[in-house]
């Protein structure tokens, strides 16, 4: 994105030297604790409560239902209905510079956003392992960080409909940092609701056998 605003000539490409900074900022800073917490993270020993059967067991024949890509789709419409209003007002705080103001009802918005997406992703899990899919681990990663995707297409939507950009800076800028956006969206919903399966799978001493 910054090259493009480079060659535009627009002012708000970052210089050189900035870019040099932060590169440095990652590459010495970012990375090395990155490896450094993937070495103790190794070094930690997970203990299952239960064993596992070293043949994979065989699942049964899925139904329209329980098939991935159903569940994963549905799994992400509640979350982004919880989100969608305050979406738009960030939306219009960010492009068209009206002032946001509702921060306490935007973080209250924010806990309904995870008790829905844990709610969402443990039923939906619960399901598929009462089906005796035991596959759960990425799809539970998908159900509720498929949200992320609605919410790249409410952007685009808000795009066309709402804004006047005609510029082609503009639009990669626009879609750059929309970019951004989802792309931290769809990891941290992921990764929070894979989360909550596992704690909730770890909290059930009479039915751990059939979760894990």
């Amino acid at each position: 994105m910054n090259l493009i605003l480079w060659v535009e000539r627009s002012s708000a490409a970052i210089s050189f030297g900035t870019l040099i900074g932060i590169l440095a900022l990652w590459f010495g800073i970012s990375v090395p604790l990155t490896f450094l917490g993937a070495y103790f993270g190794s070094k930690k020993k997970f203990r299952c409560p239960v064993h596992t059967n070293q043949i994979p067991r065989h699942i049964p024949r899925q139904n329209f239902f329980t098939k991935p890509i159903f569940g994963i789709i549905i799994g992400g419409i509640l979350p982004f209905g919880c989100i969608f209003i305050q979406l738009f007002f960030i939306l219009n705080s960010m492009w068209s510079h009206q002032m946001y103001f509702m921060f306490g009802f935007l973080f209250l918005v924010f806990i309904i956003l995870l008790i829905t997406c844990s709610e969402a992703t443990v039923l939906l899990c619960y399901f598929h392992l009462c089906a005796e899919d035991y596959h759960w681990w990425w799809r539970a990663f998908f159900t509720s960080s498929f949200t992320a995707v609605y919410l790249f297409i409410y952007a685009v939507h808000y795009f066309f409909t709402k804004l006047q950009i005609t510029g082609f800076a503009s639009s990669i800028l626009y879609f750059g940092y929309t970019m951004v956006i989802v792309l931290i969206f769809f990891l941290f919903t992921g990764n929070h609701r894979t989360t909550s399966c596992i704690s909730d799978s770890l909290k059930r001493p009479g039915g751990s056998h059939n979760v894990i």
